[in-house]
């Protein structure tokens, strides 16, 4: 990129006018139509990005709209021989896909109906023509007969095999050549030389009709058909998640007018409005309940198969199942703002984007046709000159050769994985943001996992009051309490709590300072208070012995040490614990048993740390590390060799997270985590880490094996072709598969039931 283009980039950012849109595509057949158009895209001025899937049939662009509008990119891909499909407005930041809905979707199976119909009598003239029986019995010349399937294999070009035709034009029209060509030119010429040969025999140099090959032209498009419909339908199974997510919300919902329900469309639900969901209901949008309780069916958001109890006060998500009771509830985030909203965003950008092992596919693509095409008309040369075969063999042979290239597997290999393992990711709860976080995961070594909030419940409770000197245990905790009403850390809320449940009344501090990490300061009651971890109150000159000795028990049980000191005094001390969650240690055999590291990080002392690490089965701990050091230590873990995915929830996570080769955070942390992470578990269970590594691992490995069958197939296919071992309607039949086995073998990953 020079300088001019790199200022121009700059200013679009921070004009806010980059624009990242998905758009459908019409009329792409294979892994040539996807170079042409991203190449089309990418050298118009204006376009930073485009990256185009012939699975989903969309194209992602991101591109300066003060400098390109959502027009002239339209009419760039259509003079490039495609239909890119804008929004009517222009604002959307995706546009409605055609086929949704759409009734000529059937229009894949009448074809193929229609052109079966036609090709059985022909492919029964063209074997019974040849016996003697044919001849003795049959009342009709070679001519009659040869007339006959004209009349019978011309419908099926013109009408059923139309659109490889259309689609063969208007790549000659723009210079190029895809699929479209290769069936064109092959089944064309069958038929072309079959008609001259049948109707006007003496351009030929003969004296009637001689052999024709309509069986040949007519069996190879027939097949081609078969295996579009079957890899059509095959896509559509792929990309199923997407529209299961899609399907979740509901078109109606009650709204509660002056108490009075109100059906309206969901679309007009504003936030703030009250609604009435009854039992068996799917609740439409995100929001609080109001009043009742119930259980609802979390499953397709965040893969926890059971029911969760709601009460007034619990969050809810649109889109999940209400099953037991009727509540009220309050919208709180609709439309785009919702939680199902931002999942389907989520996983349609991680189908959008492409894996670095894509880019020699995406080479080959880009010549694969005219080398075809070149190879095919070696061939003949080559029978019909150096061969002495004759016309006949040396055009079958042609026609095998472009016959059984298969461009559209090479197109397919890779966005079929991602759609499916994509989609199979989020019924799990596992939201991936790329396919390069995927790919990534599948190399993890070492899961470095936060303690507070993540391998632990991040809610800890006081387990232990420790009074020291004169000071009694009702005015340590009035005054700790009092002070740690101005944190938001999880420790004070566990002691501001404690004093509550106490009825210890409390006072308002000023003077207030928190050192992250560390703890915090001011004054109570005219008093100074300091609180916060042993170190924290060594290194504030506290008076007094701030060792150990008084509360080893508290460390030894995996308790944290929290001391207070009052007017440079040591006061007392708490202990406070965070239970792990249930299934924790399961998580971690597990990981441990796939020959993945697993480490914790805490703020914690040493020995707190690593009495929790040793519950929950974890040998390797880093305790005392202050948030802002975090990142570093992940760092640290690079430097060594380690590939490191780092497992939070926090505020305080975001840079190790960022830092991290995969960041994973847990779904029901903060927002600010989850936009640090490269994957998102919705459900608040740590076996999902190893379900995420695992599923990177079968994603990668599907594609490698996709890849590896489409190469091979048209590297033993050609050659096969050209030495003449193929006979074209066998190389039909073989190209018509060789789509559908890479995207079947993509769909293992979605009825995968255990990773």
């Amino acid at each position: 990129m020079n300088v001019k283009e790199g200022n121009r980039k700059e200013e679009a950012a921070r004009n806010g006018t980059v624009t990242v849109l998905t758009l459908p595509v019409e009329g792409m057949t294979c892994a040539s139509c996807v170079a042409r158009v991203e190449k089309t895209l990418k050298r118009m001025d204006g376009v930073e990005n485009a990256s185009v899937n012939l699975a989903t049939e969309k194209a992602t662009v991101r591109f300066d709209s003060a400098r390109v509008s959502l027009d002239s990119l339209k009419d760039a891909v259509a003079d490039a021989g495609y239909t890119l499909r804008v929004p009517a407005d222009g604002t959307s930041g995706r546009a409605e896909d055609p086929a949704t809905g759409d009734p000529t979707r059937d229009k894949p199976l009448r074809d193929l109906l229609v052109s079966i119909a036609l090709t059985i009598p022909v492919m029964i003239l063209g074997m019974l023509s040849m016996t003697d029986w044919y001849a003795a019995n049959i009342p009709l010349s070679h001519s009659d007969t040869a007339t006959l399937e004209l009349l019978l294999t011309t419908p099926i070009l013109f009408g059923p095999g139309r659109r490889f035709f259309k689609g063969f034009l208007v790549a000659l029209k723009h210079a190029t050549a895809d699929m479209n060509t290769l069936v064109a030119v092959g089944t064309g010429a069958a038929y072309l030389y079959s008609a001259v040969a049948t109707l006007f025999p003496h351009w030929l140099g003969m004296s009637h009709a001689g052999d024709v090959y309509f069986d040949t032209a007519a069996t190879i498009l027939t097949l081609i058909l078969f295996g579009k419909f079957l890899e059509a339908n095959a896509k559509r199974r792929a990309s199923s998640a997407i529209r299961q997510l899609a399907s979740l919300q509901p078109r109606a919902a009650r709204v509660l007018r002056n108490d009075i329900p109100v059906d309206i469309p969901v679309e007009q639900i504003i936030p703030g409005d009250a609604l009435l969901i009854r039992p068996g209901e799917a609740i439409p949008v995100d929001g609080d309940v109001l009043t009742g309780s119930t259980a609802v069916n979390e499953a397709l958001i965040t893969g926890e198969s059971m029911p969760v109890e709601k009460k007034p006060g619990d969050a809810v998500i649109g889109g999940t199942v209400n099953t037991t009771g009727s509540i009220t509830m309050r919208a709180s985030a609709v439309g785009a703002d919702t939680v199902l909203a931002h999942i389907i965003r989520l996983v349609e950008d991680a189908q959008a984007t492409k894996a670095p092992v894509q880019a020699l596919a995406d080479k080959v693509a880009a010549v694969f046709v005219p080398v075809v095409v070149s190879i095919a008309i070696l061939t003949f040369i080559g029978w019909q000159i150096f061969g002495h075969a004759g016309f006949t063999v040396s055009m079958m042979n042609f026609i095998a050769v472009l016959i059984i290239a298969c461009p559209c597997a090479l197109g397919l290999a890779t966005p079929t994985a991602i759609m499916v393992g994509t989609g199979a990711a989020a019924r799990r709860g596992i939201l991936i943001r790329n396919i390069e976080s995927l790919e990534r995961a599948r190399d993890v070594t070492t899961v470095l996992f936060d303690k507070t909030g993540t391998l632990t419940e991040g809610n800890p409770r006081v387990t232990e009051i420790l009074p020291f000197g004169s000071t009694d245990r009702t005015q340590l905790m009035q005054v700790t309490a009092s002070l740690e009403q101005a944190s938001e850390h999880p420790l004070a809320k566990a002691i501001v709590a404690e004093a509550r449940l106490a009825n210890v009344p409390l006072s308002n501090p000023s003077e207030v300072q928190a050192a992250p990490g560390g703890g915090i300061q001011g004054v109570v009651d005219g008093m100074a208070i300091l609180a916060g971890s042993p170190a924290f109150v060594g290194a504030n000159g506290v008076a007094g012995d701030v060792k150990s000795r008084l509360w080893e028990s508290l460390l030894d049980a995996g308790d944290t040490v929290l001391l207070v000191a009052i007017d440079g005094r040591l006061a007392g001390a708490f202990g406070i614990a965070d239970r792990l969650k249930d299934g924790a240690a399961k998580a971690v055999a597990r990981l441990t048993r796939e020959g993945v590291t697993v480490a914790m990080i805490s703020g914690d002392n040493q020995k707190t740390a690593a009495a929790i690490g040793r519950t929950a089965g974890i040998a390797s701990v880093f305790a005392e590390v202050a948030p802002g050091e975090k990142a570093a230590k992940v760092r640290a873990l690079q430097t060594e060799g380690a590939v490191v995915a780092m497992v939070g929830d926090g505020i305080n996570d975001a840079p190790a997270l960022a830092q991290a080769d995969v960041g994973i955070a847990m779904g029901k942390g903060t927002a600010i985590a989850a936009e640090a992470s490269d994957i998102t578990l919705m459900r608040d269970d740590l076996e999902g880490v190893l379900d995420a590594l695992m599923l990177s691992r079968r994603t990668l490995r599907i594609i490698r094996q996709n890849l590896f069958w489409a190469f091979i197939y048209n590297m033993v296919g050609i050659p096969l072709a050209a030495l003449g071992f193929l006979n074209p309607m066998i190389g039909a039949l073989a190209m018509a598969f060789s789509s559908v086995s890479v995207v079947s073998n993509s769909l293992r990953l979605r009825t995968t039931r255990s990773l």
